[in-house]
């Protein structure tokens, strides 16, 4: 699977600190690689049966899309980002 990044994303990721975009590197290559990995606790998000969501640690996530051969990478954060439609 290839990955794509969001504008939303992008920004996100850098205005994490280095420690969580080293886990945020490491979970998106577990996606990459197997979605079912049980580090990730990938599911789809309640309510938003098109988008799924990913562990990075304890209090963070990522969220993406899944579009045939490729993750489109939406955003990443705390658990209570907000996910626009």
């Amino acid at each position: 699977m290839r990955l794509e990044f969001t504008e939303n994303f992008l920004d996100d990721y850098a205005d994490l600190p280095s420690s969580l975009r080293v886990r945020v590197d490491k979970a998106l290559r577990l996606l990459r690689t197997n979605l079912q990995h049980p580090g990730l606790r990938a599911r789809k998000m309640r309510g938003r049966k098109e988008i799924w969501e990913g562990r990075v640690s304890k209090g963070y996530r990522f969220t993406f899309q899944i579009r045939g051969e490729v993750y489109v990478i939406r955003r990443v954060g705390p658990h209570c980002i907000e996910e626009t439609p």
